[in-house]
């Protein structure tokens, strides 16, 4: 049945998974504009303690009595199991129970959406874009799904009808958008275990970029238009759409004006995050902002925290963190840790996310994984799934292709990483892995002091 509600008359709202950063952008936006908000998570983090802070609600037991009254509208992340008991009983008691997804859509369509896509780059590239246009003064309200240095949040209030959005491949979460502008990064294969194949997930995309408004635009890289074939730019044009498309040689004409001279953190170490910045100079030209407004966006821009984050620096020692959790990624993690490192040798500790995830892409995990200097391997960070059969973080560590290779777990890593470290230290993943970031600091301050 079709869920029928106006948000503008909803007071009180609860969002099961409050806790993960798509969710906790929603839950900021409603915070913002005076509504009662609370939510379940499995965990107390950084994060929720900081919604809490905001004055949310958090409960972290799967309690039904805990569950405050009143609630009118139920916001859930399908990246929960679906036997979730307090959403299970949401759904079975009459609540108007809706996905993350179908909310941000509410939240958009009306409005001047810029929806950045791809299976990975999302959120360097929507931070950029939030960036730009913020430091240009246009004001956007933006749903990141990382934590913006320059702001300390995933969530921006602005005032403007432009709204910044990722649009999430998982689940086809992304088809409940309808951007005026649409930015589509990279296709390569990922979430399987939703699509079954490539060729099946290359459709919801195609689909996604139909969902443009008509007269909107779309960029592309020029990776993406190989991928998407002939059909799929003829069906855009039919609908008036304005197709841009950029890639790796328009980052070496910007390399020639020192666009990127000037940013001090780090963050356009590789190609990559390069590329995603010329993304948001095209996005930000439809807005009208001028070359030297981005200019002045990018050497202002602080980066995000776990993309090519730098956690510490001293002498010849750098600690940097990466998001990175499917083999591109990787890929594009540990060349920017080459060049940073120069001669130095780099330790990668990679923690697998999901089982579904390794064992689909078990052979480019190790492939990426094997140019490390030396490799600490955790075991896999399940997240939503459960084991599947003959699926471990074994099926990597017995493919990498080098004798320098350890596993290890969450509670040794610390000792482990003390026996055998090089100067230059690289950690890797989706999971969990981010709590151990703390722990590492705290041995290499202990070693080589503060910086």
């Amino acid at each position: 049945m079709e869920k029928k509600i106006e948000i503008s008359k909803v007071q009180n709202i609860y969002f099961v998974g409050i806790g993960g950063i798509g969710m906790s952008a929603i839950a900021r936006y409603f915070n913002k504009q005076g509504k009662n908000i609370s939510g379940y998570d499995k965990v107390s983090t950084l994060l929720t303690k900081t919604l809490e802070e905001e004055g949310m609600k958090i409960q972290y037991e799967e309690v039904v009595d805990k569950v405050p009254d009143g609630i009118e509208l139920v916001i859930y992340t399908p990246a929960i199991p679906k036997d979730q008991r307090i959403l299970t009983h949401f759904q079975t008691k009459g609540f108007v129970v809706m996905k993350r997804s179908e909310a941000l859509g509410l939240i958009s369509k009306e409005t001047r959406c810029v929806a950045i896509a791809g299976t990975h780059g999302k959120t360097s590239t929507s931070s950029l874009v939030t960036h730009v246009l913020k430091h240009s003064g246009k004001n956007p309200t933006a749903f990141v799904g990382g934590i913006m240095k320059n702001y300390a949040s995933n969530y921006i209030a602005g005032d403007s009808d432009i709204v910044v959005v990722e649009a999430d491949e998982y689940d086809r979460s992304f088809l409940t958008l309808e951007p005026e502008i649409t930015v589509l990064i990279s296709v390569d294969a990922d979430h399987l275990d939703i699509y079954g194949n490539h060729e099946i997930m290359l459709d919801s995309f195609r689909e996604f970029l139909l969902k443009t408004k008509e007269n909107g635009t779309i960029i592309l890289h020029t990776k993406v238009v190989e991928r998407l074939g002939a059909a799929c730019l003829d069906k855009l044009r039919d609908k008036s759409i304005y197709v841009l498309a950029y890639g790796q040689e328009m980052v070496g004409i910007a390399e020639q004006t020192k666009v990127f001279a000037h940013n001090t953190c780090g963050f356009f170490t590789g190609n990559h995050n390069k590329e995603n910045a010329i993304a948001a100079l095209l996005v930000g030209e439809q807005f009208g902002v001028s070359d030297e407004e981005f200019i002045d966006a990018i050497c202002s821009f602080k980066g995000i925290k776990r993309r090519f984050e730098k956690v510490y620096e001293k002498g010849e020692v750098v600690y940097v963190d990466d998001y990175a959790h499917h083999p591109t990624e990787i890929k594009a993690a540990i060349s920017a840790i080459r060049k940073l490192a120069g001669d130095r040798k780099v330790t990668g500790i990679f923690q697998p996310h999901l089982y579904s995830r390794t064992r689909d892409f078990q052979d480019g995990f190790a492939e990426e994984l094997s140019k490390l200097d030396n490799i600490i391997l955790l075991d896999i960070y399940p997240a939503r799934e459960l084991p599947i059969a003959g699926v471990s973080s074994d099926i990597i560590f017995d493919k990498i292709n080098n004798p320098n290779k350890r596993k290890s777990s969450k509670e040794n890593l610390i000792h482990d990483l003390n026996k055998k470290k090089d100067n230059v230290i690289l950690t890797i993943g989706a999971g969990d892995i981010d709590t151990c970031v703390p722990m590492i600091r705290k041995l290499l301050e202990q070693e080589y002091g503060k910086e």
